[in-house]
């Protein structure tokens, strides 16, 4: 399945405060709303980001096209002119080969689990709405919603259930876009609510909107404080598998006794999860980053059946004593160096303090303190130590 952000806005309302930049790239603090929404989603188990961008979208294309954020791929797509929410839409008919998942670019909705909005989808239906309660519902496009005994969204004089802009779409939605330029919140949805081929799904999780002044302004100074929280970093040979020397294939990689219950108990508790990672076998030509990746995706893979997100990787395919030339470096990511839990922290709000490292090496050891984590040498009963420290 894919995910796509709706980043054409202008954002004229709050130009004065975004420094003439693409709305969804203001900053909130010292990072960028719209890389705050990439690593929110990423997490899951999306093959491909899409991004349509449309005013100064040349800013958005070269901070995020070709990268790949937790093993998904992102790809920016510039309208040439514009086409507003639907029109834009229609810039993927022959990209989006399943299902997709539909976000703003300018909310944030902290959405525990996305396919939870397909749930109630039948044949006939086109997708599905997360709705979410509003204080200044007058304040919203598309408001006053509700939902009938069959899950179908249905408009009404008065409630305080608005959308909340993240949306699942089966690939039919593109027959309803039948103009380059369409709405999709004032045309095609108040279509597909008639037409009673839209269900949507109560969540009152974290919701907050950065398209007005009042609210980037509140935005700036509660964002932060949501989403900061301690985490857990890990290293991955012999702490979350068992190291058999060199692993890159998934049919040799085994998670070790517990591993998987303890990362389920932490995601519940709510912290963040990472894992960093030294992988010298890929300058010592014993795999690939290719190998590194598919291994990585294939993880992903199993543990979001199981419901388990890893909110990010950093991995150093460097050694001083590697075969290809210019990854045999002393480079300044690898273990007991502390740049990836650098890059870790630039792109997280991450509680420091309130954070721990479990690793089985001096390595981990020494990269955990240069970075003032607490460090735990991993126990064979993982679960029960980290019951004990969480």
């Amino acid at each position: 399945m894919d995910l796509v952000i709706l980043a054409g806005g202008k954002g004229s309302r709050i130009e004065h405060l975004n420094k003439n930049r693409p709305k969804p790239m203001v900053k909130i603090r010292d990072k960028i709303f719209l890389e705050l929404l990439i690593g929110h989603y990423a997490k899951f188990n999306f093959e491909n980001i899409f991004i349509l961008a449309g005013y100064k979208g040349q800013i958005i294309k070269k901070k995020f096209d070709g990268k790949i954020y937790n093993f998904t791929k992102i790809k920016c797509i510039i309208e040439k002119s514009p086409r507003d929410t639907g029109g834009a839409l229609l810039l993927l008919k022959n990209r989006i080969k399943k299902d997709f998942i539909l976000i703003n670019g300018d909310t944030f909705f902290d959405i525990k689990d996305p396919l939870k909005l397909a749930e109630n989808i039948k044949k006939t239906d086109i997708g599905s709405i997360a709705l979410v309660t509003c204080k200044d519902v007058k304040f919203v496009k598309f408001n006053n919603l509700k939902l009938d005994k069959y899950h179908n969204i249905i408009k009404v004089k008065i409630s305080n259930y608005i959308n909340a802009g993240v949306y699942y779409f089966n690939k039919k939605i593109f027959n309803f876009i039948n103009k380059k330029k369409i709405s999709l919140e004032n045309e095609i949805l108040p279509r597909l609510i008639d037409l009673k081929k839209l269900k949507g799904k109560y969540l009152e999780n974290y919701f907050i909107d950065i398209g007005t002044p009042k609210n980037l302004i509140f935005a700036k100074k509660k964002l932060p404080i949501k989403l900061e929280k301690p985490a857990f970093f890990f290293d991955r040979d012999g702490v979350i598998n068992y190291d058999k020397g060199y692993t890159h294939k998934y049919k040799d990689f085994k998670f070790r006794k517990n591993v998987i219950k303890t990362l389920s108990y932490l995601y519940n508790k709510n912290y963040y999860l990472f894992i960093i990672t030294n992988q010298g076998g890929i300058a010592k030509k014993k795999y690939t980053t290719k190998d590194f990746i598919s291994l990585q995706i294939e993880i992903k893979k199993n543990l979001a059946k199981k419901k388990i997100y890893i909110h990010d990787v950093e991995f150093c395919p460097h050694h001083p004593g590697g075969l290809i030339k210019k990854l045999s470096i002393n480079c300044k990511c690898r273990k007991p160096s502390n740049l990836m839990i650098k890059k870790i922290k630039k792109r997280w709000f991450v509680d420091m303090k309130g954070s721990y490292f479990i690793g089985d090496k001096r390595c981990d050891e020494l990269a955990a303190k240069k970075s003032k984590l607490k460090f735990y040498y991993v126990n064979q009963d993982i679960f029960t130590q980290i019951k004990k420290i969480a």
